[in-house]
């Protein structure tokens, strides 16, 4: 088991981060999918009592989605993968300001893979020592890792200069350029996504690389998505949730209709249906938020 915590500072409210999240993963989702691959999501619906960070949270709204990734990982993986197995099923509850998912492969690994993505968002700059509440084993194993979306480096093949925190400025807020290597220091607002990531890869020989790999996918996951967030400001702000809602019931049909529907039935964990996939609506997983895998 492998455990990191990474914390990623934002120029913006905690209550704009909702509407500037949901929008932004609507939109990595349609850039995400094509040929047969990306994700299909199939349920987006409210939950209600589902007890999280200790009870604090217990309401919010849940999503199940299947996330089809057999371009999107290594070559030895995908030459000992059986085929089916590189689909990744995704369970989400958002009871904002805290969202957990939980990503699995039920058709194939079982309980032998999972990765938990639980985030708290908080205004401040990275100062909360446990926000997840962490206690023995699994907080002194824990692995503080700060993203900075504006410093870090990117890969060349992710770089997209409309993408770039320290050229892009809001016309609509004025917020940016993000410039300098305490940039938050001089933001108003500003909060920090605390997103705790635990993933678990049981394949002997293979799990510390397995597990290594996954969490560096999300970081630049993490690192890349964030720093869409910022730099589409001016898409996203001024949304309401009912405008937000909206968009995912149109993302999802957009999905349903042009992201996986080529796709070979054998492809799908369990040997299920994809056209009878798509007519029940929703399917979960975890947070690849890995966009998700999860954001």
């Amino acid at each position: 088991m492998l455990v990191k915590e990474f914390r990623v500072i934002l120029p913006v409210t905690v209550e704009e981060y909702q509407v500037a999240q949901l929008y932004s993963v609507a939109e990595a989702s349609k850039n995400e999918t094509g040929g047969g691959e990306g994700v299909e999501v199939l349920k987006n619906e409210p939950f209600d009592n589902y007890p999280l960070l200790g009870n604090r949270f217990s309401s919010g709204q849940y999503t199940y989605k299947i996330y089809h990734l057999k371009s999107k990982v290594p070559g030895y993986i995908r030459i000992l993968a059986p085929e089916g197995s590189l689909e990744v099923h995704e369970e989400a509850w958002n009871a904002y300001p805290y969202c957990r998912t939980i990503i699995s492969n039920p058709g194939y690994m079982k309980k032998n893979f999972i990765v938990s993505i639980e985030t708290l968002h908080a205004p401040d700059v990275g100062t909360l020592d446990n926000a997840h509440e962490l206690t023995g084993e699994k907080l002194r194993i824990r692995d503080v890792v700060p993203i900075d979306i504006s410093n870090d480096p990117v890969k060349t093949s992710d770089y997209k200069a409309d993408e770039d925190p320290i050229k892009f400025k809001s016309e609509k807020t004025g917020r940016g350029p993000l410039i300098g290597p305490e940039w938050w220091k001089k933001c108003d607002p500003v909060m920090t996504c605390y997103k705790l990531v635990t993933c678990e890869f049981k394949w002997f020989g293979l799990q510390s690389r397995v597990e290594r790999f996954i969490q560096d996918v999300e970081r630049r996951l993490f690192t890349n998505f964030h720093r869409q967030v910022f730099c589409w400001t001016d898409r996203w702000h001024g949304m309401t949730m009912e405008d937000i809602r909206r968009l995912e019931d149109k993302t999802k049909a957009e999905l349903d209709k042009e992201g996986t529907g080529e796709a070979d039935d054998s492809v799908l964990p369990g040997g299920m249906d994809a056209s009878r996939l798509r007519q029940g609506g929703q399917v979960t997983g975890g947070d690849i938020q890995g966009k998700e895998l999860s954001v």
